[in-house]
C-alpha cells in the first residue's frame, strides 16, 4: 500500500491576523514577504471569525516578531490596522506541483520500483484537472537545460497553459523550461519595474519575466538560445496582448546584450537614423541567418510562425531601424534605487491593466545604447559567467542616466557564501559592486538554494574607447 505521508512537505509558517477588509493594502505593504508556493493562496479565511483573515507570511519569515519584515513596513501595518501574529503549519501533499494539466514528479531513486502506481494514484485523484502524469528522469545535460521527462500516467500531450498573475503561457513542457515555483519570485521583480522603462531578458524563456513586464508598459526585449522557447514567447505575447511592447531574440546572450548596447556606426553621424520598435512592429517576423535574431511580428499564431528570410548580417542594432525620426518618444522615469528587501523606493502603481494593444504610431523611439533600466539574467547555474558580457561595453558619450540595474541569478550551496559570489562576479565584471543586494528565491535541494544578487551595474564597465568619429569631430574643434 502506498504512504502517501512519505511524500508530505510541513512547513512551520507564520500569519498575521487581520481584517478582512485591510487585506489588499496589507497584501502590497508585504509585497516580497508572502507565502511564495505556486497554487498556495497567501490570504486564506480565519477559521475562528468571518470578520478576519490569515496573510501568511513568506518561510523566510522565521521569528514571531517579524524581525524578518523592515521595521518600515511593519509600522505601515500597524498603522492601517491592528494585527496579531499567530502560528500556520502548512502540509504540502505528493501531488502538490504540476504544470496546467501535467503533474511533474521528481521521484527518488529508492521509490522508482513504485513510480506507477504513484502515477496512477495522482491521476486517479485529480483527473480531469491533470490529464498527464510525467517523471524528471537522468540531469538536466542539453544546451538549452531542458528535463527530459517519462509520461507515467495518462495523455501522451505535454503542450499545456498556465495561468499566473493574470498572464496566460502557452508552453511544450518537453521543449521548455518552466518552474510554476518561482510565481513569486516573477512578481517581486516586476514590482520593481515602472510603466515606460526598458527591460533586457538575457535568458527569458517562454516570457515569465518579459510577458508581466510589458503588461506593466514596460518595453522589453526578450532573448533565449532555444528557439522553442522563442517560438512560445512570441505566441504569449500575442495571447497577452503585449506584442508590441516585447521585442524577441533568439542568440547567444552575450552577442544579444553586446548588440542591443552597441551604439550603431550610423547613430555617430546621423540622429535621425533611429532604432524604434514601429519599424520592428510592422515588419513581420524576420530572422537573421548569421545571427539568429528573431522579432515578434502581429501576426503570431499558436503554430510555427514562418517569415521572411533575410541576408542581411549586420547585426541587432541595423535589423529594427526607421528613418522616422516623428515618433513620440518614452518619457523616461526619474531613477529609482533597491532597498534591502528588492523594491524601488519610488514605484508607481499601475491604475488598470496596460495590455490594450499600442498603435504603430504611438510606438516610442528606443535607442538601447542609450539608457536601459533593468537587466534580467535567469540562468543561476551560469548567469554569473556572462557578466563579462559587460565589460567596457557602454559607450559613456551615447549613455543617458544611471546605469541599468542587473538581476542575477544563481546557486549557492551550503560551503559556499554571498561574497564568494559577489567575488566571482565582481572578477566577470573586473569592476567593484556597491551595495550588491541578495535575494533568496528558494531551496532546490537540502545543501542548495537559489538566490538574486541585484546591484547597479558599475561606472567601471563604461567603453574606455571614444569612437573615431567623435575624435575626429574634437580634432576639428580644437583646431578651429
Amino acid at each position: 500500500m502506498l504512504d502517501e505521508s512519505k511524500f508530505d512537505v510541513h512547513l512551520k509558517l507564520w500569519a498575521l491576523r487581520i481584517p478582512r477588509e485591510h487585506c489588499k493594502v496589507a497584501s502590497k505593504i508585504l509585497n516580497g514577504y508572502l507565502i511564495n508556493r505556486a497554487r498556495v493562496k497567501p490570504i486564506t479565511e480565519d477559521p475562528t471569525c468571518q470578520e478576519n483573515r490569515y496573510v501568511i507570511l513568506s518561510e523566510n519569515v522565521q521569528s514571531s516578531d517579524l524581525s524578518d519584515i523592515p521595521q518600515q513596513k511593519l509600522d505601515e501595518l500597524n498603522k492601517l490596522c491592528k494585527i496579531e501574529v499567530v502560528s500556520y503549519p502548512m502540509t504540502l501533499g505528493y501531488s502538490y506541483w504540476d504544470a496546467g494539466h501535467i503533474a511533474h514528479l521528481n521521484i527518488h531513486d529508492e521509490l522508482l520500483p513504485f513510480k506507477d502506481v504513484i502515477a496512477k494514484v495522482i491521476y486517479d485523484k485529480n483527473y480531469p484537472r491533470i490529464k498527464t502524469v510525467v517523471n524528471k528522469v537522468g540531469t538536466i545535460a542539453n544546451e538549452f537545460r531542458v528535463p527530459e521527462f517519462e509520461i507515467l500516467a495518462g495523455e501522451d500531450n505535454m503542450v499545456t497553459e498556465v495561468k499566473q498573475y493574470g498572464a496566460t503561457f502557452k508552453l511544450d513542457y518537453s521543449l521548455v523550461y518552466w518552474n510554476s515555483r518561482l510565481e513569486h519570485e516573477h512578481l517581486r521583480i516586476i514590482s520593481q519595474f515602472r510603466p515606460g522603462e526598458t527591460i533586457c531578458d538575457m535568458f527569458t524563456g517562454i516570457g515569465p519575466f518579459a510577458i508581466p513586464a510589458a503588461q506593466k508598459g514596460c518595453i522589453v526585449f526578450a532573448n533565449d538560445l532555444n528557439p522553442d522557447s522563442v517560438h512560445y514567447l512570441k505566441i504569449n505575447a500575442k495571447v497577452n496582448k503585449v506584442d508590441n511592447y516585447v521585442r524577441a531574440y533568439n542568440m547567444d546572450a552575450r552577442e544579444f546584450i553586446r548588440q542591443l548596447m552597441t551604439a550603431p556606426a550610423g547613430e555617430i553621424n546621423s540622429e535621425s537614423d533611429v532604432f524604434n520598435l514601429k519599424a520592428c512592429g510592422n515588419s513581420g517576423t524576420q530572422a537573421n541567418k548569421k545571427t539568429g535574431i528573431e522579432n515578434v511580428g502581429l501576426d503570431v499564431e499558436d503554430k510555427e510562425v514562418a517569415g521572411n528570410i533575410t541576408s542581411n548580417s549586420e547585426g541587432l542594432q541595423n535589423y529594427c531601424r526607421n528613418a522616422d525620426a516623428s515618433v513620440t518618444a518614452t518619457k523616461r522615469p526619474s531613477d529609482g534605487c533597491l532597498e534591502e528587501n528588492g523594491t524601488t523606493n519610488s514605484a508607481s502603481g499601475r491604475k488598470g491593466k496596460t495590455s490594450k494593444r499600442m498603435k504603430g504610431s504611438e510606438l516610442p523611439n528606443i535607442k538601447t545604447w542609450e539608457h536601459v533600466d533593468h537587466v534580467i539574467m535567469n540562468l543561476p547555474a551560469s548567469a554569473l559567467k556572462f557578466l563579462d558580457a559587460f565589460r567596457g561595453l557602454i559607450q559613456r558619450q551615447y549613455w543617458k542616466g544611471s546605469l541599468p540595474w542587473i538581476h542575477c541569478y544563481c546557486f549557492i550551496r551550503a560551503n559556499e557564501t554571498e561574497e564568494l559570489i559577489i567575488s566571482e562576479a565582481e572578477s566577470a565584471l573586473n569592476a567593484c559592486i556597491q551595495d550588491p543586494i541578495f535575494h533568496k528565491v528558494r531551496n532546490v535541494a537540502p545543501n542548495k538554494a537559489m538566490f538574486c544578487l541585484s546591484f547597479r551595474l558599475p561606472e567601471a564597465c563604461f567603453s574606455a574607447k571614444i569612437t573615431q568619429s567623435v575624435q575626429s569631430a574634437g580634432e576639428a574643434m580644437s583646431s578651429t
